[in-house]
């Protein structure tokens, strides 16, 4: 399928669920993870819930970061040339949502992006290899190019499956491990 074809049907997949649905969902994604991975002393990039789009709420993953000693970092974007800046998560007083719906930092602690040692990415849909479908505007592929070699990326879906994308593009970067409700892959 193309990406716009993804989107499309993911977007229309997520109306469906309820809060309740994704509350449940959002849980065991969030347990899987907590049982894969030590943050301790780890440079965490996580993304926070844009609500309306119904994506994953991962409010319980930025909780369990900070619980184990380890460093949560969130991003803000920059729609003028879709980059984004990186800010050590300090509190909720630090945040702010922005007209897209996205909760960002209004300020703090800048963090650099070869310093993350984990990323977690937000997806719509990805396909069997870990290229992922996000929302179109690259901001993302943006900000994993910039890590260091080392660095894990993460993506987290709502639903067990994959598709096949036919339009990757030469600057898609393919995640090293997804977590669904129910499984762990890596790739």
């Amino acid at each position: 399928m193309l990406k716009s074809e993804i989107r499309s049907f993911y977007k229309e997949k997520r109306s469906g669920l309820s809060p309740n649905e994704i509350e449940r969902i959002s849980s065991q994604v969030t347990a899987l993870v907590r049982d894969s991975f030590s943050f301790k002393d780890k440079y965490v990039s996580l993304f926070l819930p844009i609500e309306r789009q119904k994506e994953i709420n991962t409010y319980g993953l930025l909780e369990e970061i900070i619980e184990q000693g380890g460093l949560p970092v969130v991003a803000k974007s920059n729609f003028s040339d879709l980059s984004m800046s990186l800010f050590l998560y300090e509190s909720a007083n630090q945040l702010k949502v922005n007209n897209h719906g996205i909760p960002e930092p209004t300020g703090g602690i800048e963090i650099k992006a070869e310093q993350l040692d984990i990323v977690f990415v937000p997806l719509l849909g990805l396909d069997k290899n870990g290229f992922r479908v996000g929302y179109g505007k690259g901001f993302y592929d943006r900000l994993l190019n910039l890590c260091k070699p080392e660095c894990v990326f993460i993506g987290l879906h709502l639903f067990n499956e994959f598709m096949n994308v036919d339009d990757l593009h030469q600057n898609d970067i393919a995640l090293h491990q997804c977590f669904t409700p129910t499984k762990k892959y890596d790739f």
